[in-house]
């Protein structure tokens, strides 16, 4: 039962709301996972501290209420680099 009830949990749409809205949660969070749209979503962060040794920050640009580019902050990223021999 408890699971089914976290499934149904709803996040917070970056669609639905102003810019700095989102932009102070993932300030305040230093992590979170908000909506980008209909069942999309994605993982917004304050910083590296918040990604794995392996990571990079990659600016986030969001669809907002207020703007159709809102920074909101960073995804982080794989920076694995794989070379050929």
């Amino acid at each position: 039962l408890n699971a089914g009830m976290a499934a149904a949990q709803t996040r917070p749409s970056t669609v639905s709301r102003p810019c700095a809205a989102s932009q102070r949660d993932v300030q305040v969070n230093g992590a979170i996972v908000l909506g980008t749209g209909g069942y999309t979503y994605d993982r917004f962060v304050r910083d590296r501290s918040f990604c794995e040794f392996n990571e990079g920050l990659d600016p986030a640009f969001v669809v907002s209420r207020d703007n159709q580019a809102c920074f909101i902050g960073y995804r982080c990223k794989n920076q694995a680099t794989w070379f050929d021999d």
